[in-house]
């Protein structure tokens, strides 16, 4: 029998995702008595687009199938088969390599897998490419993100060679409190953005494409094709516009408790935080312990503690040494920043 976890440090910890009860509970309070199933899922598309300044916006069961459907249209429309991106996107670590198996496309990847990836990098590919991607922020070397400047050069140098520029956007909403511009100025470098809705908006799964509607047609067809047109997506889309109303005005003050957090486990001199200073809700914390002593201690504390702490530590260069994830929601803001400090002393 697993431990009970009585608080957590994750914020889509399993305790919430095993409570049905507190997701129907919301969504009946949301949805009184006679309310249109589709005009739930049409109102958080014309809501997204609008939040991102965009003609048109569609829904997706899950922001895999939006993202390659994005990329599948872009390479369509100008008849090429690569698009650029970090080597350490999403699409090319956690994905199968659906892009290629579905669609024909190749990943070209440019730049350090432990660095974001810079203009002069882009500036040395001498192929045509159908669209240059972008992760917003980069997750997997710890939500760093590019300056305003260095992002209005990398979409402007695709659009130089007749490429489109494509937003990662799974967490745009937390981006955009280093950024501090309103969304739709940070997607107006962009031709399509995609955007999920169950991570920073804590929503049941989802996810929505946004562009032009030329595009976004195009993309409905291809969801068809796909299986996504699904019907009856208003649970999926009202827990999203639940996330919208309550989850997105306090990003900032997300980001202001990973700072705490941050600054103090690096004053604690146990671990270190990447970066010093977290530009998001999400950061990563470097443990001097290997990943199956952290994953063990990690469960050790759950089992004493009913406190759940990060398990899906990575490993790192050094074998002596591992990272962990934090990202801070709703349940990350019940722990004071010197206890997220001291419980990270056990991962040991």
């Amino acid at each position: 029998m697993a431990p009970e976890i009585r608080r957590s440090l994750v914020v889509h910890s399993r305790r919430l995702r095993r409570d049905p009860h507190a997701v129907l509970g919301a969504l009946l309070d949301r949805l009184p008595p006679g309310t249109d199933p589709d005009a739930v899922t049409a109102d958080l598309e014309e809501r997204v687009a609008a939040l991102l300044g965009k003609p048109a916006a569609l829904f997706f069961p899950s922001g895999t199938m939006a993202q390659q459907t994005a990329l599948r249209v872009h390479a369509d429309r100008t008849h090429r088969r690569t698009f650029v991106a970090h080597p350490q996107c999403h699409l090319a670590l956690w994905e199968e390599s659906g892009y290629n198996a579905v669609h024909g496309l190749r990943h070209k990847a440019v730049g350090d897998p432990q660095r974001l990836l810079t203009t002069a990098e882009l500036d040395e590919v001498r192929e045509p490419v159908a669209a240059l991607l972008l992760e917003l922020p980069q997750r997997e070397i710890g939500g760093v993100l590019p300056e305003w400047d260095d992002l209005v050069s990398q979409t402007r140098w695709a659009r130089e060679r007749g490429a489109a520029a494509h937003m990662d956007g799974a967490r745009l909403w937390e981006a955009q409190t280093y950024y501090e511009r309103p969304h739709a100025e940070i997607a107006a470098l962009f031709d399509t953005v995609y955007v999920s809705l169950y991570k920073g908006l804590e929503g049941v799964r989802g996810a929505v494409l946004a562009g032009d509607r030329d595009t976004i047609d195009t993309a409905s067809v291809w969801r068809k094709r796909l299986g996504g047109a699904i019907p009856d997506a208003w649970p999926l889309t009202a827990t999203a516009l639940i996330g919208l109303d309550e989850l997105l005005p306090r990003m900032t003050e997300f980001r202001d408790h990973a700072r705490a957090i941050a600054a103090a486990i690096n004053a604690d001199g146990y671990a270190r935080t990447h970066p010093e200073v977290p530009q998001t809700p999400m950061f990563h914390v470097h443990l001097p312990a290997p990943k199956e002593t952290v994953t063990a201690a990690a469960e050790r504390v759950l089992a004493e503690t009913g406190v759940e702490l990060p398990t899906h530590a990575r490993a790192a260069a050094d074998p002596s040494r591992c990272s962990i994830e934090i990202t801070v929601g709703i349940v990350t803001l019940e722990f004071e920043p010197q206890e997220v400090a001291e419980l990270l002393r056990r991962l040991r």
